[in-house]
């Protein structure tokens, strides 16, 4: 193949309903082309293992539910895409399995896009078994993405993301007018260095402009390591998204709540393992929901902390800092971070507006660096119930909002800090709180509730922190 970039282009028809088409391979862009151009909903188009150079695949499709046209690895992983490779997609019920991206890196615009125009979108579309690893320009200032996901009720899982160098972000979830429903699982956001300026999210739900539409993506079962290009490890730019079961190992950033309002942060483990620069959470915006999320060794020196409200700016633009209101921050456990708990985040000085509105419940906040609270401003109207403090200066008066008394924590099996038997963190819940129904293991929290994420229990644990094990490309898991 030469250096400049093949255009293929897959226009897939479903006239009438059809039998499972048998495979088609190719092992060049001419047969890669006549293949896809001559399948049908259930067929799958398999390229040859080898290296594939400067190809652009354009694969334009219309597949069924129970039919998906499928476009394949001949050898999961074997297929590498490298030069200035594309891929970008669109139709119905199309899946790309096993390809993998390297050895090269595009200069501008996405390297897989869930679109082939502005106006042919993808539709129940996946990517998965994928990797792209090192794929970046010469010049770092470049700014590319590697994922860009339109459309609605799209999925990427099951992919490998590794050794982004340039500005863009790793993978961006584009919302419009509409929500989109897309689903992001199961995927291994592998090292990241750091940028040393703004860009380098790993994954990004909208954007500033758009950030008052309603996106309902989920972002779930994912592993973070070490990535540590900005601030913004995961940046919502969007509402009504919800980021739940996901691993953050060493990572020198935060989940920032940057736009949007409505969001769920829920059952997510940090592990900063005292990592220079690992946060958190931060918050901005309205109606967020912060809960059952384990975070421990978090090394951020005062900005961001380990849950971070952030000050808002009066009449803020929407590239700004909307005011926090009515966040929920409850049954998290906060461990051992040197910033634990931080009231009004931020250092623009026309930031000036405090959280209002807030609930800050039945958390525990255990540490030995002081202040487990810092408030940089005066919240309004917060309410404070149920919450427990220890191993370090508390710097707000302790009341019944806030106990201070030894939790009793043992290191668990599992690696975690648990309640002990007779801890003050069992059965020691204020407020009913009828949403959070499960601790962070998906133990139920019955009648009465503990304190932080974890509820004792006798009953199954059926959930645990996402590693390199359970996230990623089958393909890499195994060794090939």
């Amino acid at each position: 193949m030469s250096r400049a970039a093949l255009i293929i282009v897959a226009v897939v028809t479903c006239l009438a309903p059809a039998a499972r088409a048998e495979e088609r391979r190719a092992s060049n862009s001419d047969e890669l082309k006549k293949a896809i151009a001559a399948a049908k909903p259930g067929a799958v188009v398999v390229m040859a293992d080898g290296v594939w150079k400067d190809v652009r695949i354009v694969f334009n499709g219309q597949g069924r539910e129970d039919a998906p046209v499928t476009l394949r690895a001949a050898t999961p992983g074997k297929v590498v895409l490298a030069g200035e490779s594309r891929l970008s997609f669109a139709g119905k019920h199309l899946v790309v399995d096993g390809l993998c991206f390297s050895q090269g890196g595009t200069r501008s615009g996405s390297v897989i896009e869930f679109r082939t125009s502005t106006q042919n979108v993808a539709e129940h579309c996946r990517l998965t078994n994928c990797a792209v690893i090192d794929y970046n320009p010469k010049e770092k200032k470049d700014d590319t993405k590697w994922v860009s996901v339109y459309g609605t009720y799209n999925r990427v899982d099951h992919c490998y993301f590794a050794g982004k160098h340039n500005v863009g972000q790793v993978l961006v979830v584009w919302v419009g007018k509409e929500p989109n429903y897309h689903l992001i699982d199961h995927n291994h956001f592998g090292p990241r260095p750091p940028l040393g300026e703004n860009g380098g999210e790993q994954l990004r739900v909208g954007t500033s402009e758009v950030s008052m539409n309603v996106s309902r993506s989920t972002a779930e079962w994912n592993y973070f390591e070490n990535c540590d290009a900005e601030i913004e490890i995961v940046s919502n730019k969007s509402c009504e998204n919800v980021y739940r079961y996901n691993t953050f190992d060493r990572c020198a950033g935060t989940l920032t709540l940057r736009h949007g309002n409505r969001c769920t942060v829920e059952g997510n483990w940090f592990f900063g393992r005292h990592k220079p620069g690992t946060g958190g959470i931060r918050v901005i915006g309205e109606d967020h929901r912060i809960f059952n999320n384990y975070l421990e060794g978090l090394e951020a020196k005062g900005y961001p902390a380990a849950i971070t409200l952030m000050k808002g700016i009066p009449d803020s633009p929407l590239a700004g800092y909307f005011q926090v209101k009515r966040a929920v921050v409850a049954f998290n456990t906060l461990a051992d971070n040197r910033t634990t708990l931080l009231i009004g985040g931020g250092r623009r000085g026309s930031a000036t507006l405090p959280p209002a509105d807030c609930v800050i419940a039945n958390n525990l906040l255990v540490g030995s660096t002081s202040p487990l609270v810092t408030q940089t401003v005066e919240p309004q109207n917060m309410r404070w119930e149920g919450n427990v403090a220890f191993g370090a200066e508390l710097a707000i008066p302790p009341g019944d909002g806030v106990r201070v008394v030894d939790p009793k924590l043992e290191r668990a099996a599992d690696g975690l800090l648990r309640p002990a038997q007779g801890s003050a963190t069992i059965a020691a819940a204020k407020g009913e709180y009828p949403t959070v129904r499960e601790d962070i293991d998906g133990q139920p929290r019955e009648l009465a509730k503990d304190v932080g994420c974890d509820q004792r229990s006798s009953r199954p644990v059926l959930r645990g922190p996402p590693g390199a094990a359970d996230t990623g490309p089958a393909w890499r898991r195994d060794g090939q």
